[in-house]
């Protein structure tokens, strides 16, 4: 193990379960489904415009979407057949049962000798976001302002989302493209400080690193299980103890944090020609008959997702696309796969609770576990009555939405749900 100094970020919680549901099931690839219901856009920014139309044959791996702009990201069929139709969110896609290729691209064999440029475009052609959850198109990230120098390149192995396992079965199963993509970043950045940060929980996936990552001089970093360890802004500060200054990206600090899923998506754009098409998904809960991970194409339809995973014993209480701490909540079974889904869980009956509101205690115990240094009851009660000025003088604006507050509020108060209000009243007030 390199030894490394770490840092302790202020706050945070320990929160570590469901993990073994899935832990230790090796991924499995899903057939070729009847249908499949692309989401147009798939990426944080301007979502990409439309290049085909009802009725058009296309083939798998065909740009069907290109970027809307810089802040955008290519969209490509993750199956031929034909389309059969199209709205405004939705592209559905009636697969032919050929599954046949039609490469936008061919393989760099010699990405190491590759000028950077080419490098770059290779990713932003692949429609490469990030896929940890936010979507971020990659190839902005390995693009960082030209009067920013950059000298980390931290990759996000930290996966501290309860339940959610994908990240961890791809380093066991992936190892050589995980590496491999990471080299391609550290090219494309010109770093040669590169730390692959992982909770101490995921013993095997530490050792098979250390055993591997010694040829491309990445250092394997073991952090403590500490949620939202998985955060940008935290995982920096654990690797480096630098602080992303309030309202920047991490590039002002000097570091690029990709996720463990978009660089193994790097490694197969440069590497094998092959635009993100797929992903792995963790399928997982008590009431899932067969939890696991699954390599899913976009457009796969969480009903369809289910089926794949053996369905449910028993009706669950909650559906969310995500993780318990970050995920969202789903109505039904008609959300797709998209290229920052990275589970699908279902929560028993016992465990979700309806529960009313009541007022702040001033008990402290938000306080002592934001992540943010912020003051969540205070922050709660000003957005509760509409003083958003207030909540914007307290650093509302800093708030990552983890959940570690309302995860330990006595009086169940839905921190999480004003936070995201109070921001975007904020936000409408500045456009103001």
């Amino acid at each position: 193990m390199n030894k490394i100094k770490t840092f302790l970020f202020p706050g945070g919680e320990p929160i570590h379960q469901g993990e073994e549901l899935s832990n230790n099931i090796e991924i499995k690839e899903a057939p070729l489904l009847d249908s499949y219901k692309l989401q147009i856009a798939q990426n944080i920014g301007a979502p990409p415009k439309l290049l085909v139309k009802k009725g058009d044959e296309i083939k798998k791996g065909q740009l069907i979407a290109e970027a809307g702009g810089f802040i955008s990201a290519n969209l490509h069929s993750p199956t031929s057949g034909k389309i059969k139709i199209i709205d405004k969110k939705y592209i559905e896609i009636m697969p032919d049962g050929k599954d046949t290729w039609e490469s936008p691209f061919a393989p760099i064999e010699n990405w190491i000798n590759s000028d950077i440029e080419t490098l770059k475009t290779r990713v932003g052609a692949a429609g490469i976001v990030g896929m940890g959850g936010a979507g971020f198109p990659t190839i902005v990230k390995l693009s960082p302002p030209s009067n920013t120098k950059i000298d980390f390149l931290i990759i996000n192995a930290a996966e501290c989302e309860p339940y959610l396992t994908a990240d961890n079965r791809l380093m066991l199963e992936e190892t050589k493209k995980l590496l491999t993509g990471t080299a391609i970043c550290a090219k494309i950045l010109n770093v040669t400080k590169i730390y692959i940060g992982i909770e101490s929980n995921k013993e095997e996936a530490i050792k098979l690193l250390n055993e591997k990552a010694g040829e491309h001089k990445i250092k394997i970093v073991s952090l403590p299980v500490r949620y939202p360890q998985g955060s940008e802004k935290h995982l920096i500060y654990s690797l480096t103890g630098r602080k992303v200054p309030c309202g920047a990206l991490p590039s002002a600090s000097g570091c690029v944090v990709q996720n463990v899923g978009t660089v193994v998506a790097i490694a197969e754009a440069v590497c094998e020609g092959k635009p993100l098409i797929e992903r792995i998904t963790t399928i997982t809960g008590n009431c899932v008959v067969n939890p696991g991970n699954w390599k899913l194409k976009l457009g796969t339809t969480f009903e369809d997702a289910l089926k794949l995973a053996g369905g449910v014993k028993y009706n669950p209480g909650k559906l969310i696309a995500g993780g318990p701490m970050m995920g969202v909540a789903q109505k039904c079974l008609d959300a797709t796969i998209c290229k920052n889904t990275s589970g699908i869980l279902l929560l028993d009956k016992e465990q979700v609770s309806q529960y009313t509101s009541n007022p702040c205690i001033r008990c402290g115990k938000c306080v002592d576990v934001c992540p943010m240094n912020l003051m969540p009851g205070s922050l709660s009660c000003f957005i509760e009555n509409e003083d958003f000025e207030h909540a914007e003088d307290l650093h509302v604006m800093d708030c990552i939405a983890c959940g570690t507050c309302a995860y330990v509020c006595p009086s169940n108060r839905p921190l999480v749900q004003h936070f995201v209000r109070g921001k975007s009243e904020v936000l409408a007030n500045r456009k103001k």
